[in-house]
Formats: structure tokens, C-alpha cells, sequence
């Protein structure tokens, strides 16, 4: 049993003087914390807490029985279905597991229930502490208009913009004609991209602010939206905040996150490229400036805009819990940030101060995700058939929640991995990340580890010049014109394998390719996919007679019924994969036939969702 007793008393009280009009903390003794994620992050916290010599608590849903973190807890409790709104945010369920299992604290880990203020409310009433921030901090950061307003009186740069009560269509307008377009217009809840929308000019704006309004109703409950200048550059620079219950908080230096597709972080490093130390000690205290302005405790990341050509900062968002990227900070600190959790929730003040959090080096991480980047990211389920990934040491960090064998739910995030390297300086970092993302090895489903490649490779992104369009920018050279074979062709192909170095001659047929090694020839036989050959029969040789789907997921709802006339382009259904909300929409004027599912049902990738009725021009 590992009990969190302060050592230093002399420290408490000088704490509690500073802060007299707060409720004194009690040290407590957490010997037991049930954790309320799974994945990578689950396993993440277990593995510290079992260093601390601190039990843990897992929880799973169906699919989930047999996973890594279920296995690597000390126990694990069945929480409910494979949906996540019937397990792994079921708030009431968790909380009765953790009593059960007589734990004394519950850590949310990141997504699910760890911003929740509901949540942090019920463990308050049920006597389990909550390893976030206090209720109010998470209520009053997780709506923008009022964290603005908050960071605003507290002295930290925001972004001229809307953030008012009145949402009505004339106020919008006119408040959107002072800032000037570009204009961002941003859901006030939420995140994660959702309920952003970006207008060009005037003539763009009330399509755009209706589109936000519908996106972010349906994802969180609210339809109300701020306006924010645009900047058309601007990259994302967060800081990692800590604060304890005494009130005291500390930052620890900051993280680049620019780079990223479908507005979600593919790619972190720690420290931002390019910055002065007068402007990462700028960044740093408004940091904690922010932090302090709402009674903050805990593990937080405040998330800056910052014009990548004066280098200016304004308050974006806080994050009230531990960062996917966490990892890179504590490369380049020396620090463990679950266990800096661990301590500061069981009633310690924070282990070092300001002058003793150093910064040494540079550190990458790179976000491994079952996706096809050149299908416009679409996200992928399926099994890990092989799995071989780089050796872990102090320099490497491979922070994963699968083994070989598992497979990538539909119902969860799509991420596999996070590779986290170090290095004494970006050069030497970057070019780490580069070797250790080839001898990363995946088999069975699409991954992004060729485009990860690619991209730390990129002549832009070696130089640091990075932004949130990055991608954008330099699609043409990310994704270059995939080289093709024609039938009938002749090549030489030539191989390195183990460093032995073969050239041999090849032909290619149209369903076979035939190659002439010294030991003589051999055939290769080309087999279609299966999706791809599902796909060619159920589009009727692309003649658009069904609407299939693009990857696995959820059949969300169904907008269309059989009987009905729809217009090209008109949405017909919307299906949930990870995270993700893709609409289905008509490839032309057709009347529907048939629907391929119910609303809530698994749909396979390449499955027919909605069937047209037969075009006799077409026949």
C-alpha cells in the first residue's frame, strides 16, 4: 500500500495562510483508483500507479473483455454494451463499481466522462475523489464565452471576437461586420473540431453560422456560438499547467500541436519551434495566470492561438484534464504527470516549484491511427494481425493499449499507439522519430504510419515552419500521384531486404505478376480486396445504384425512406465510426428502394446502406 502522507508540514501551513479564504485540504491515503477510460490511457495510469505501489481498477464494456488494460489492472469490472453511452459514460455505474471495489479515488483519464461537471459533482457526493479540477473550474473553462470573459479580467490575451448572451441572427451579423471576415464562428461548448465553421465574407456567413449551429446542437445540447477573428495561419502552442490545493501552480513549458487533420492533433512536439525564452516565460505565465483565475487543481493544458508571422498569443481553451500529449512534456521535464495527479489529489502540495521545472531537450510524439490518409483520413476498424513496434527505453516511449491479435473497435477512438521519442535537441529528436515510425510495423488494417513518415520528412516541417493548414498547404507533395502498372508492363524491381540488395526483372498481366530470380520464376497472383470488390459489385460497376459505406461504423440515423425521391447530394443517412460523423449522401436524382439497416446497427465497410430503384437508362 502506498500512502500519500506530506512530508513537509512547515510547507502545508505556510499553503494555508497564503490561502486562508480556501477550505484546508486533507491528506488522504489513496491505496485504490478506479479507472474510468480504457485503451492506452488506462494503461498509461495503471502503469504508474503501480510503481507508487497503488491498486487499480479497470472497467470494460463487451467488446472490450479481453483488452490490455482490462488484463494489466489489478481487477476489472464490466461496466455495460459496447456503446459508449451504455458504458464507458454511465456515470452512475462507475461510481457504484469504485464503491465496490472500495476505491478511494477515480481517475478519468482524457475523453468519456473527464470533463463532465456532472461527474465531478456526483463522486463529491459520493465520497470518491475526483483526479480533476474542481466542478466550477471544469464548468467555467468548458463554455467559451465565459472562459474568455474569465482570461480576460485575469489579464490574458484573448482574440477580438462575439462571445455575448445574444445569439439572435441580427446580433450575430452585426457583431460579425465589426470583426471583419475572415470570421471563425465556434460552437461555445465541445470540441474536438465539432461546430466550427470558417466564413470567408459576408455573403458566407449565415450558411456558415447555421451549419455551426446545427453541428453543435446535435453533438452537445447547445446551439450557441462565439465569433473570433480568423487568423489565416495560426498555429496551436498549449502549455501544460499544474496546480495543487493550496494554491499554487506552476507551468510546464510548452507544446507545438499545429499540425493536424479534420481539426484533431496528429503530431505534437515539446518545446515549440521558434519561440524565444522571453516568449515561452510569456506563455507560461498566462498560463497560470488562467489556471489561478478559476481555483484550478490538477493536471490542465491551456491552448493558445499564435499568428505564425509576429509570433502574437491569444487564450484559445482549457483543457481541465490530462492531454493526449502529455507525454512530451514529461520527455523534456523529467516529470511523471499521473503521479504529480496521484499526489495533488490525495492532498500534497506540488512536488517542485517554478525555478525547480527545467526543460531539457526535444521530444516528438506521433499519433498512430487506423485510418487511410489518402481516403481523406477516414477512420478503419479491423484486427492487428502482426504488430512489431520499436524497442521502449528511456529515449523511446511507445504508449499503446493492443497487442497483436486485438482489433481496433468501430465504437472507440481509432487510435492504436502514440510514439514518443526524445532527443538532445529537434534535429536529433525528429530524425529518432523518423527511425523508429519504420520500424513500426502493422498488418490487418490501413494505418497513417507511411503519411506520419512523410511528413516528418517534409523539408517545411524539418524546418519547423508549421501551422494548423499544414496538410492543406502541402498536399501536393504529401500526397504525390500514386504510381501505376499497366498491364502488359515490363520493370526492373528492385529490393532491399536485411540490407541484401536483389534486382530482378518483372512483368505484370492483368491478374498476376510474374518475377525472374536466379533461382528461376516465380508467379504472384493479384487478388482483389474484398471490400474493393463488394464495393465494384454493389455500386453496379459505379453506376451509382447504391450508396455504400466508406468505413465500418454505426448506422446513426436514416433520413430517407423507400418510396422517396431524393436529389443528388441531398443527405440520406449519417453514420458514427470513431468518433466520427459521416454524412451519406445521394450520388444522383434516384427514388430510394431499400434501407441496409436500422438506425443504431453495425454497418460494414464497403455495405450497401441504401439501394436506388433500377434506372432503365442505366440498364
Amino acid at each position: 500500500m502506498f500512502n500519500l502522507i506530506l512530508k513537509n508540514t512547515k510547507s502545508l501551513r505556510r499553503y494555508a495562510t497564503e490561502t486562508s479564504t480556501r477550505r484546508s485540504p486533507k491528506v488522504q491515503t489513496i491505496s485504490k483508483i478506479l479507472i474510468a477510460n480504457r485503451g492506452e490511457i488506462a494503461c498509461r495510469v495503471i502503469r504508474t500507479a503501480r510503481k507508487l505501489g497503488v491498486r487499480t481498477v479497470a472497467i470494460y464494456s463487451d467488446p472490450d473483455e479481453h483488452s490490455l488494460h482490462t488484463q494489466y489492472a489489478d481487477e476489472a469490472y464490466h461496466v455495460g454494451e459496447a456503446a459508449s453511452a451504455k458504458s464507458y459514460l454511465r456515470a452512475d455505474r462507475i461510481i457504484n463499481i469504485a464503491k465496490q471495489a472500495d476505491c478511494q479515488a477515480i481517475h478519468p483519464g482524457y475523453g468519456f466522462l473527464s470533463e463532465s461537471v456532472e461527474f465531478a459533482e456526483l463522486c463529491q457526493r459520493e465520497g470518491v475523489i475526483f483526479m480533476g479540477p474542481p466542478s466550477s473550474a471544469i464548468r467555467d473553462m468548458g463554455i467559451k464565452s465565459t472562459s474568455k470573459a474569465i482570461m480576460s479580467a485575469a489579464g490574458v490575451p484573448i482574440i477580438n471576437g462575439y462571445h455575448g448572451d445574444d445569439q439572435s441572427n441580427d446580433r450575430l451579423h452585426a457583431e460579425a461586420e465589426k470583426i471583419g471576415f475572415p470570421l471563425m464562428i465556434k460552437a461555445v461548448r465541445g470540441g474536438g473540431g465539432k461546430g466550427m465553421r470558417v466564413a470567408e465574407k459576408a455573403e458566407d456567413f449565415m450558411t456558415a453560422l447555421n451549419s455551426a449551429r446545427t453541428e453543435s446542437q446535435k453533438s452537445f445540447g447547445d446551439s450557441s456560438v462565439l465569433l473570433e477573428r480568423y487568423v489565416r495561419s495560426p498555429r496551436h502552442v498549449e502549455v501544460q499547467v499544474f496546480a495543487d490545493q493550496y494554491g499554487e501552480a506552476v507551468y510546464l513549458w510548452e507544446r507545438d500541436c499545429s499540425v493536424q487533420r479534420r481539426h484533431q492533433k496528429i503530431i505534437e512536439e515539446a518545446p515549440a519551434p521558434g519561440l524565444s525564452d522571453d516568449l515561452r516565460r510569456a506563455l507560461g505565465e498566462a498560463a497560470v495566470r488562467a489556471a489561478k483565475a478559476v481555483g484550478y487543481v490538477g493536471a490542465g493544458t491551456v491552448e493558445f492561438i499564435m499568428d505564425k508571422e509576429d509570433l502574437s498569443f491569444h487564450f484559445m481553451e482549457m483543457n481541465t484534464r490530462l492531454q493526449v500529449e502529455h507525454p512530451i512534456s514529461e520527455m523534456i521535464t523529467g516529470t511523471d504527470l499521473v503521479e504529480w495527479q496521484i499526489r495533488i489529489a490525495a492532498g500534497e502540495p506540488l512536488p517542485l516549484n517554478q525555478q525547480q521545472i527545467t526543460r531539457k531537450g526535444h521530444a516528438f510524439e506521433a499519433r498512430i491511427y487506423a485510418e487511410n490518409p489518402r481516403g481523406g483520413f477516414l477512420p478503419g476498424a479491423g484486427p492487428l494481425h502482426y504488430l512489431a513496434t520499436p524497442q521502449p527505453n528511456e529515449l523511446v516511449r511507445v504508449e499503446t493499449g493492443v497487442r497483436e491479435g486485438d482489433e481496433v473497435s468501430v465504437h472507440y477512438d481509432p487510435m492504436i499507439a502514440k510514439l514518443v521519442v526524445w532527443g538532445e535537441n529537434r534535429t536529433q529528436a525528429l530524425n529518432s522519430l523518423i527511425a523508429r515510425l519504420r520500424e513500426y510495423h502493422i498488418s490487418g488494417l490501413d494505418t497513417n504510419i507511411n503519411f506520419l513518415i512523410d511528413l516528418a520528412n517534409h523539408s517545411e516541417f524539418r524546418a519547423g515552419n508549421v501551422h494548423t493548414g499544414f496538410i492543406d498547404q502541402h498536399f501536393d507533395t504529401l500526397f504525390p500521384p500514386a504510381e501505376r502498372v499497366e498491364d502488359g508492363e515490363r520493370l526492373k524491381i528492385r529490393t532491399n531486404i536485411n540490407n541484401n540488395i536483389s534486382t530482378f526483372n518483372a512483368y505484370v498481366a492483368a491478374d498476376e505478376v510474374t518475377v525472374f530470380l536466379e533461382s528461376g520464376k516465380m508467379q504472384f497472383e493479384l487478388v482483389q480486396p474484398k471490400f474493393l470488390s463488394t464495393t465494384i459489385d454493389q455500386m453496379g460497376g459505379g453506376s451509382g445504384s447504391k450508396v455504400i459505406a466508406p468505413m465500418p461504423g454505426v448506422l446513426e440515423k436514416v433520413l430517407v425512406k423507400p418510396g422517396d425521391h431524393v436529389k443528388k447530394g441531398d443527405n440520406l443517412a449519417v453514420l458514427i465510426a470513431m468518433k466520427m460523423e459521416h454524412s451519406l449522401k445521394a450520388p444522383k436524382d434516384a427514388i430510394v428502394k431499400s434501407i441496409g439497416g436500422i438506425e443504431g446497427s453495425n454497418v460494414a465497410r464497403g455495405a450497401a446502406v441504401i439501394t436506388f430503384e433500377e434506372d432503365s437508362n442505366e440498364k
